[in-house]
């Protein structure tokens, strides 16, 4: 056994695998609400505020088909269905490979939709089962399970392994350039986690940037490229100004949604595992998820020379002005966040260990009100 399959597990018991999705599905609407209660607060614009939650969204969708996918997990009696495997150890996540082969799956979704009977049919067979031969319809179930999963694949709208740039207009800045916000995404498979860039720019080229047929190309495979949690914003950032003339990156933000930890599903060491632990015997309660933003801006512009007779703007990037912690994450500034049920938020400001302090904490009420600490 490797190393890394060490890290991943098979949710091969059904009722196991159910809870995951329902979780997840809770996690995720808290999130939506948690970007609200960021845009009320100022902490993101409204923009921003739509294009996160439309991800959250995105991500929901894919959880969805997922949970059909598997919804007959380890109930097919002599011939066993594969069940989902996730990352048990560093994210909480299904692996990435999961995400890849549903984007596979849904260039074959006509073919298998056509072999499929439909949901109708289906369901009178099923109860001509129950109701005649008097045993349970589980082959018709999976069926079914796997009808609903393409036909979720096709509905599209869902996050996918990579989510390709895309652009929004943002009028002009003072000194008459356009402006525009880029953003995109990608399942990083290093972490098996999600993660959602996005860039704000000024365009100072002749032609639009979302109508130049040369440039938007070349700006989305270049994006798509530097899309790795293991390299520094300031690494994508300058590597993308230099590459980029007439392209002015001011500034740049990276979403990374995850860990989901949950005694459950999860290994965790340190305060977490205590605290979960202990709201595992309260249904609904037991599960935590982190996210880390981190923004980098642009503090002043610099001309550098061009050739022989012209000269180009490159941006200076503020560095994180606390000690040495600039230089190292590459960041103006890193963010740390972590929601959770009431009950466990509870038991951390009991324990209240020193590496949370800084952590910002959003705990959701009984009532599912998303507080924030």
């Amino acid at each position: 056994m490797t190393e890394l399959s060490r890290d991943h597990t098979d949710l091969a018991d059904p009722f196991a695998s159910r809870r995951y999705f329902r979780k997840f599905e809770h996690i995720i609407h808290y999130l939506a609400r948690t970007a609200v209660t960021l845009q009320v607060e100022g902490k993101l614009s409204k923009t921003n505020a739509k294009v996160l939650t439309d991800y959250l969204i995105r991500l929901n969708r894919t959880f969805k088909a997922l949970s059909m996918k598997y919804l007959l997990v380890g109930n097919e009696q002599g011939s066993p269905i594969a069940s989902l495997t996730m990352d048990k150890r560093d994210s909480g996540f299904p692996v990435a490979s999961e995400l890849l082969t549903m984007g596979n799956d849904v260039h074959q979704a006509d073919i298998h939709l056509a072999n499929l009977p439909s949901e109708k049919s289906l369901k009178k067979q099923m109860l001509h089962t129950i109701l005649t031969e008097r045993q349970p319809p589980t082959k018709l179930q999976f069926a079914l399970s796997q009808r609903l999963y393409y036909e979720t694949l096709k509905q599209g709208g869902l996050f996918w392994a990579r989510n390709d740039p895309s652009l929004i207009s943002q009028g002009t800045s003072d000194n008459g350039r356009r402006q525009f916000l880029i953003h995109w995404a990608v399942y990083d498979s290093q972490v098996n986690l999600p993660v959602i860039y996005l860039v704000e720019l000024e365009d100072s080229g002749k032609t639009p940037l979302p109508q130049d047929q040369n440039r938007w190309p070349q700006v989305q495979s270049h994006l798509m490229s530097q899309s790795l949690v293991g390299l520094k914003l300031l690494t994508i950032a300058q590597g993308f100004d230099k590459d980029f003339n007439d392209l002015h990156p001011k500034q740049l933000s990276r979403y990374h949604l995850g860990p989901m930890y949950s005694s459950a599903y999860t290994e965790q060491s340190g305060p977490l595992h205590k605290v979960l632990e202990q709201a595992a015997n309260q249904d609904g309660q037991d599960w935590a998820l982190a996210w880390t933003l981190e923004e980098l801006n642009s503090e002043q512009v610099r001309e550098e020379r061009a050739g022989w007779f012209s000269k180009v703007e490159r941006e200076v990037f503020a560095l994180d002005p606390f000690g040495s912690r600039g230089v190292d994450t590459g960041a103006t500034r890193t963010e740390r966040a972590i929601i959770l049920p009431q009950h466990p938020f509870q038991v951390l400001a009991e324990l209240d260990p020193p590496g949370f302090i800084e952590v910002r904490k959003f705990v959701v009420s009984p009532k599912g009100q998303v507080l924030s600490y």
